[in-house]
């Protein structure tokens, strides 16, 4: 039977266009099961000497993750992607974890070409590449995608950047500040480490991108030139609290420039350092005892509960103990703000997901990326998941945390 009556077959009702759809589609299921594949296998081969005392390999194949389904420009498209089991443990203390350049745990559609080229730059993929990267995911759009057409594109995002970062903030105002500082697998120029992202609640309760610079890791001064500049461009009203990881030099330059903003330490980052210190058989009972902390209706639960945990791990574990007992006043400052707020306050995580799917702190690639071109990706990317990002609950309250009334425990001093 020729393979045009197979295609009959399969097809009974289809037209000669969906045929070719259905070619299409195969075509780019092979074409990214094959990337992809092919990248697991350079991964693992790159670091196959590395060993554990005992001689087994630390990087190695774990079979397949569950079959996903990938919305593309040919239609849906079936990927299972090889897992890779990762056991090395970066400078930071912190597990390796393998991700795919081809195909991040997230995307689920590719319906967007000015969300894939940043997220493809910012992967490490080369402007030459990206017209073949794109075909196997958009299908036929990609084909007029040249290295030229990319390029243009990349100009017109550059010069909206260069407008946006020099934009007047004087009729702004941000409630609260979630701040990180990110870091991606390309090298920047002239030594700088990392990005620095600032995200803004306005009085009305959107998120807002309000700065996107590069620093010299995550230095006071970096952190400084920032905020010194989002002063300068007109930003007059201090923010009512900061929320962000403890290893920030960001602190330091805060007291400084906004010195009457308050502080609250993000849970999540300070949870994951403390379990860093603590065996694995004995990080479920940590993690459900941290949990009790946070997740405390009032603040003096919550403070039982601190005590409580310190007072189990400071014998046996002091750096576990230590590591939550140095933030202990700067961890419960949410509790001066409405409860409303706090699924909000307490984490970065409107940073974190943002950039979850294509922050990478352990790898960088050989080769230098433009500095401008990286804050431009960065900065597009993040514009478009602005589009996405829902408002806080308990909007309303933000104009008494405005006018400085005072929350006890989540309520209004005079209600509670």
């Amino acid at each position: 039977m020729g393979q045009g009556t197979t295609d009959a077959i399969r097809f009974p009702e289809a037209s000669s266009q969906d045929v070719l759809t259905g070619i299409l589609r195969e075509g780019a299921q092979k074409l990214l099961t094959d990337a992809i594949e092919a990248e697991v296998a350079a991964y693992i081969e790159a670091h196959k000497a590395v060993q554990d005392a005992r001689g087994h390999r630390l990087v190695v194949r774990n079979g397949h993750k569950d079959e996903r389904e990938l919305q593309t420009g040919v239609g849906p498209v079936k990927v299972r992607q090889p897992r890779v089991n990762d056991r090395r443990i970066d400078e930071d203390g912190r597990r390796i974890r393998f991700t795919s350049s081809i195909l991040p745990p997230y995307l689920r559609k590719t319906r967007s070409i000015e969300e894939l080229i940043p997220w493809l730059y910012l992967k490490g993929i080369s402007t030459g590449d990206f017209s073949e990267a794109l075909m196997a995911l958009l299908g036929p759009e990609a084909p007029g995608l040249s290295a030229s057409t990319v390029v243009r594109l990349k100009e017109v995002w550059q010069r909206d950047y260069e407008a946006w970062r020099k934009r007047s903030l004087a009729d702004k105002r941000y409630v609260y500040f979630w701040v990180d500082g990110i870091h991606f697998n390309v090298r920047l120029e002239e030594g700088r480490q990392c990005i620095l992202v600032v995200l803004g609640a306005t009085p009305e309760g959107r998120k807002e991108l309000v700065a996107v610079q590069d620093g010299l890791r995550e230095s006071e001064q970096s952190w400084r030139e920032l905020l010194l500049d989002l002063k300068s461009r007109g930003l007059a009203e201090l923010p009512k609290l900061a929320v962000g990881d403890g290893a920030l030099g960001f602190w330091a330059a805060l007291r400084k420039v906004f010195g009457e903003t308050g502080e609250q330490r993000c849970w999540v980052h300070k949870t994951a350092n403390v379990l860093n210190y603590l065996p694995k058989g004995k990080q479920g009972k940590a993690k459900g005892m941290l949990h009790d902390i946070w997740m405390a209706e009032t603040k003096v639960e919550a403070e039982r509960a601190f005590d409580l945990f310190v007072e189990t791990y400071e014998a046996k574990y002091p750096k576990a103990a230590e590591c939550l007992a140095k933030d202990r006043d700067v961890l419960l400052t949410f509790y001066d703000f409405p409860a409303e707020h706090w699924m909000h306050i307490r984490t970065t995580n409107p940073i974190e997901s943002t950039f979850a799917t294509v922050r990478l702190r352990t790898r960088k690639t050989k080769g230098c990326g433009s500095r401008v071109a990286t804050l431009t990706m960065v900065f597009r990317l993040t514009q478009c998941a602005e589009q996405h990002w829902r408002a806080l609950n308990g909007s309303k309250l933000l104009d008494d945390v405005i006018r400085g009334v005072q929350f006890v425990d989540g309520l209004r001093k005079d209600a509670a």
